[in-house]
């Protein structure tokens, strides 16, 4: 198996979290789940589950952009992966080689029905 995947999260993820735990007190636990469940491995095992899909436009050999749209929340009851929670983040190599996902932005889809463009914008590199 390829190098342990490393975990960072942007400022403005960090700000969308801090909101969305007010109202939804289980993400923290949940996002452990998700990187355990889900984008390790789509990622390391190729493994598709049908929860992550690269978003169109925003891929290129170096950086993938992705958006999780299953994701169980606890604090949602009842709906299962089907929360409506998004998260979106970059996966791409650092400079020594080592796997890193960087955590983008986590919005709750009755919130608002798309990412924001303009903050992806920043991880899309010329090709």
């Amino acid at each position: 198996m390829s190098s342990k995947i490393r975990y960072k999260q942007s400022e403005s993820f960090n700000k969308d979290l801090k909101k969305l735990l007010k109202r939804f007190h289980s993400l923290s636990d949940d996002l452990k789940t998700v990187k355990q469940n889900a984008i390790e491995p789509y990622h390391q095992l190729k493994f598709n589950n049908q929860s992550i899909y690269p978003i169109p436009g925003f891929c290129n050999d170096e950086v993938q952009i992705c958006k999780i749209k299953k994701f169980a929340c606890k604090a949602l009851k009842g709906k299962g992966a089907q929360s409506g929670i998004r998260v979106i983040y970059a996966y791409y190599m650092d400079s020594e080689g080592v796997p890193l996902v960087e955590l983008i932005e986590i919005y709750f889809k009755g919130d608002k029905e798309n990412e924001d463009k303009e903050r992806l914008q920043k991880y899309k590199k010329p090709c």
